[in-house]
């Protein structure tokens, strides 16, 4: 029996058992959204296909035959199995459970990340994850990942992202470099040396905005290049330049005075943490669950320190 053929034969038992069930046509008719008449040619369709008489009729009232009540106790279980195993599936596909594949940039990742992965598997203890660092995104297909979450601006690209917050960055030096370069106008930044994250594609070009909300473009000079945020905190602690780091990564460093922050009158713009993932039409509930997690702990509501 083909697909096509077996899929009639179940809809025909499936009205039968609703006749006997229901006890009437009508309701059964009702119950599955068909007419009367329908119900009623779903049956005698069964019983010619079997070639026995299931129902006895008549105008109050259908009563089972012998080989009726013999069909409906086998077949009645067997739908029973069925629709079990369909809500099983289902379930199990809601259910947060597999292996969470993830990626982050180290020192993010390290400090607000992993914390969040460990409640995460308290809280789905089915789920098992496999984690890396890295910050670029042509891992996310290459690799297989669920998903990636990444700082700063995203470029465009094919896949999905979600906001999960911002941060803010500082333009900072080492006292002794400030003591041979001193920095009091943001046309003083042009002299000194850069520390530039080669993951960006004009390390050394931002926009500061000033007193009166004034936008001030500065272009600096980069000496040295790293593709780490530690890297770079690293270089500047040792006074090899000017560099711009998040705050999170360097408050112990501004509290001690191993670094400065450089024209605190001025700002740079708030970057955004980002979740990115693929652009599929079905996300997995595994990963939708760790987005939804993600963003509500690393979000403004959350009860945590401030990222500054």
């Amino acid at each position: 029996m083909n697909r096509i053929a077996l899929s009639t034969q179940l809809h025909r038992v499936q009205t039968f058992l609703a006749v006997v069930e229901l006890g009437s046509y009508t309701k059964a008719a009702d119950y599955l959204s068909i007419s009367k008449a329908m119900a009623s040619l779903h049956v005698k369709a069964l019983e010619e296909a079997l070639a026995v008489t299931l129902l006895l009729r008549s105008t109050r009232s259908i009563a089972l035959t012998e080989a009726g009540q013999d069909f409906y106790d086998e077949f009645k279980e067997l739908v029973g199995q069925l629709e079990n195993k369909f809500e099983m599936a289902m379930q199990g596909r809601k259910r947060i459970a597999g292996t969470l594949r993830l990626s982050t940039t180290g020192e993010y990742g390290e400090r607000f990340i992993l914390p969040l992965v460990a409640r995460f598997v308290q809280q789905y203890p089915a789920i098992s994850i496999r984690y890396d660092t890295n910050s670029s995104l042509s891992d996310l297909i290459a690799e297989k990942l669920d998903l990636v979450v990444r700082l700063g601006s995203l470029a465009d690209s094919d896949f999905k992202s979600r906001k999960l917050d911002d941060y803010d960055i500082l333009l900072v030096a080492s006292p002794a470099l400030l003591k041979k370069h001193p920095v009091r106008q943001p046309a003083d930044l042009a002299q000194l040396p850069w520390i530039a994250n080669s993951n960006l594609q004009s390390p050394t070009q931002w926009t500061l905005r000033g007193p009166q909300n004034k936008s001030t473009e500065v272009k600096g000079s980069a000496a040295h290049h790293a593709n780490t945020s530690a890297a770079i905190r690293l270089m500047a602690l040792s006074s090899m330049g000017v560099a711009v780091l998040p705050a999170w990564l360097i408050e112990q460093d501004l509290h001690s005075g191993a670094l400065q922050q450089l024209l605190p009158g001025y700002s740079l713009p708030r970057q955004s943490i980002s979740a990115v993932f693929p652009n599929s039409s079905h996300l997995p509930h595994k990963t939708r669950a760790f987005i939804d997690f993600l963003s509500k702990n690393l979000g403004p509501s959350a009860k945590r320190p401030a990222l500054v």
